[in-house]
């Protein structure tokens, strides 16, 4: 199994080929190529390499799938025993892309497989809620 730590956005995410993840917006265009070369850790078969800070020539090739925001989330403050209160929500803009492949230089270490279908993972899995009006008659 191969698997990389790549950091984007300021943030690091576990990715494996075949499988896409939700990260901040980037601005790109749906169907765009994304190369991530911040690679900070990187696990193939029983070869392990770790960066210091990062693995040179290391990229996670991916494509931009789509543009979508993320659950909604509550802020609310309250001072007890003041009439002060405050509630917000926040949505986050997401791009979830695709991973492709894995490589280091001009080896391939790992590709996604073409005719499978893309699986999502289990900690940048998102949700999207449409908005659904009801109407009592």
């Amino acid at each position: 199994m191969t698997y990389a730590i790549v950091e984007t956005s300021g943030r690091q995410i576990r990715v494996e080929p075949g499988r896409f993840y939700d990260v901040d917006r980037l601005a790109m265009k749906e169907g765009d190529p994304i190369t991530l070369d911040l690679v900070l850790y990187l696990s193939h078969e029983d070869d392990i390499q770790v960066g210091q800070p990062f693995i040179k020539e290391a990229v996670v090739s991916g494509t931009v799938m789509s543009h979508l925001r993320g659950r909604k989330i509550i802020v609310y403050k309250m001072q007890p025993k003041k009439k002060t209160r405050k509630k917000r929500g926040h949505r986050q803009d997401l791009t979830r892309i695709m991973i492709d492949s894995i490589s280091i230089g001009d080896q391939v270490l790992a590709i996604a497989d073409a005719t499978a279908e893309p699986v999502a993972a289990e900690v940048a899995e998102v949700e999207v809620a449409e908005d659904v009006v009801t109407a009592d008659a």
